[in-house]
């Protein structure tokens, strides 16, 4: 996993919601602003499968941000933006692998068709007959 968390820009902003007089007075929501085109530790490629994967949370101008108010402290907040978004990134790196198309074997098949002719024979067996 590379740590790109020195090119994460911050921003507070106050949290909304129950909290009193801590909420109306401290800055301890945090934004965190990441340009993903214009990061150091990526690659091209890399770079357009975060684009492409994560297109729905990058905004027009390539910025992926992230806005934590879980925590009562800013710092706690900058912790939890800085993790979700380094996980974010890492699982959008992940490059599944290719699925091989099979076919069932002449066993499996036969089998299949065995077991449907002794169901069907017992669904048979059950009709009333004069």
């Amino acid at each position: 996993m590379k740590d790109f968390s020195t090119e994460i820009s911050y921003k507070t902003s106050r949290s909304s919601g129950a909290g009193g007089q801590n909420v109306n007075k401290v800055e301890t929501a945090v934004t965190g602003i990441w340009n993903v085109m214009e990061s150091q530790f990526f690659s091209f490629d890399e770079k357009l499968r975060i684009s492409e994967k994560l297109k729905n949370r990058i905004n027009s101008e390539g910025l992926l941000q992230m806005t934590s108010s879980e925590s009562r402290t800013q710092l706690q907040n900058k912790k939890i933006v800085t993790d979700k978004m380094l996980e974010l990134v890492e699982k959008s790196l992940f490059v599944p692998k290719k699925r091989v198309a099979t076919k069932p074997s002449k066993g499996q098949i036969q089998k299949r068709i065995d077991n449907k002719k002794k169901l069907s024979e017992k669904k048979e067996n059950r009709k009333f007959r004069f």
